[in-house]
């Protein structure tokens, strides 16, 4: 392992090295100044809304770790950094290429190898930057799918996998010039921010994840009743729920790639109003049914509804962000039960908010798009639903991406966990399992005064 690691670093080293060497052009921006004096706007923009989406790192640590105990809180930081470690480097490397490289039959893109070539400039700097803190959300979503019992060694590869094919590939079909985006449906399929290519994705990798691994110890009876394994601390929950819901004010609005497009206060606005349409849902819902007001639920039904608005932001009025933002909760709190009876364990309910509600997201745009607004980057064509007179080909094009995406996501998450499963088994031990992965995988335990070994 530790021989094959050192290859890895040696031939990463070696082709930045070598890439370092053909550089010929300044990227400094002079040409971009000269033909758009307004582009430092743009720039300032993009590169803030894109610090907030890299700050969301944090909030799903947060959720993560406070959904889960306590014995496995220094493990979930770890996944929760090497997210964005592995993906900084290789999405550089290899995986922008792949998504937003010369489109090659629809398929993958093939120019840009390490942030060089014709296109080197500062316009390609800041392209990457937004895709690349994209990347790390849609890998760090699995975390919670598969928390409390992954080998930190099997996360560490899976998060090569997503950052070097799994997220690249499908974001170049939609947002890459590929085949999806070309579709001959409404205006072929379209995602506005990440319903399907960040969140959909992870979500169903992590189902795949869950499914491999199994439930953690104790989750079920002997007659398959599901138990609860509280969290433990809803306070760190609730925490990163709120970093989550600020930082998608960066995600969002971000993706009109344009300080210029005033569409964003559209964004904002419908990215608010389905967040809290959606905690208010699920709220609801699980106090009809078990008369406690579940604050857990709650903060998964505002991010249900972030998740779902996140296709359909910037096509929708405001009644719709709230309609979408409520099924989004009732999603939610359906979804998690569902897998539940099937004997799947998701600690943090991550199939349940990104994986359903990505999808359910997809959806929602070939119903309520209003056709009051296009492509983000030309604003034409303009998008239009079933429920505003466009007809059902843009909701065709909506359900062939649904399909592909599951297929895509969850197709090659098993594959890829189940072939490390057979190499070298992804699960610890049940031994490391009841004391918590903190010690035996990390040696640091994250609440050292409070910390025993039976835990």
């Amino acid at each position: 392992m530790k021989k094959r690691l050192l290859i890895l670093i040696g031939a990463l080293f070696i082709g930045l090295w070598s890439a370092g060497l053909a550089l010929a052009q300044d990227p400094g921006g002079a040409a971009t100044l000269e033909a758009n004096p307004q582009s430092p706007v743009d720039y300032v923009w993009i590169l803030v809304c894109g610090f907030l989406v890299f700050f969301m790192q944090a909030g799903f640590a947060m959720v993560e770790t406070g959904f889960c105990r306590a014995k496995n809180a220094t493990n979930l930081m770890a996944k929760n950094t090497i997210d964005f470690v592995v993906a900084s480097l290789l999405f550089m490397a290899f995986g922008f290429a792949i998504m937003m490289g010369q489109d090659y039959n629809g398929l993958f893109g093939t120019t840009g190898w390490f942030l060089r070539g014709s296109d080197y400039d500062v316009g390609r700097y800041l392209m990457f930057f937004w895709q690349l803190v994209f990347a790390g959300t849609a890998a760090t979503i699995v975390s919670g799918a598969v928390a409390e019992r992954l080998k930190f060694r099997a996360y560490f590869i899976y998060s090569a996998i997503v950052s070097l094919i799994i997220y690249p590939v499908y974001g170049h079909w939609v947002w890459g010039g590929g085949w999806l985006s070309k579709l001959p449906f409404g205006v072929g399929h379209v995602d506005f921010a990440g319903s399907g290519v960040v969140h959909t994705v992870g979500g169903f990798v992590g189902l795949a994840g869950a499914i491999i691994l199994g439930p953690r110890f104790g989750k079920f009876a002997k007659d398959g009743k599901p138990k609860a394994i509280p969290g433990h601390s809803i306070t760190l929950a609730a925490l990163g729920t709120f970093i989550l819901w600020f930082g998608w004010f960066g995600f969002n609005p971000g993706s009109t790639f344009s300080a210029h497009q005033l569409r964003i206060a559209v964004v904002a606005v419908n990215t608010n109003l389905a967040a809290a349409a959606g905690a208010f849902s699920a709220l609801v819902l699980v106090f009809l049914k078990t008369k406690k007001w579940d604050v857990g639920m709650m903060l998964n039904g505002c991010l249900a509804g972030l998740v779902a608005v996140t296709a359909p932001c910037a096509w929708i009025e405001a009644w719709a962000a709230v309609v979408i933002g409520l099924i989004a909760g009732i999603l939610v709190v359906l979804s998690v039960y569902f897998w539940e009876a099937r004997g799947i364990d998701d600690p943090v309910g991550a199939v349940s908010v990104h994986g359903i509600n990505g999808v359910w997201g997809l959806i929602s745009v070939g119903l309520f798009a209003d056709g009051t607004y296009g492509l983000a980057t030309t604003n034409e064509p303009l998008v239009r639903g079933l429920f505003y007179g466009g007809g059902v080909g843009q909701l065709i094009a909506q359900l062939i991406g649904v399909g592909t995406c599951i297929a895509w996501a969850f197709g090659l998450g098993f594959i890829m966990f189940k072939i490390m499963d057979l190499c070298f088994g992804i699960r610890v031990s049940p031994e490391e399992e009841i004391k918590g992965l903190d010690i035996p995988e990390h040696g640091t335990p994250a609440y050292p005064g409070f910390y025993t070994m039976n835990s």
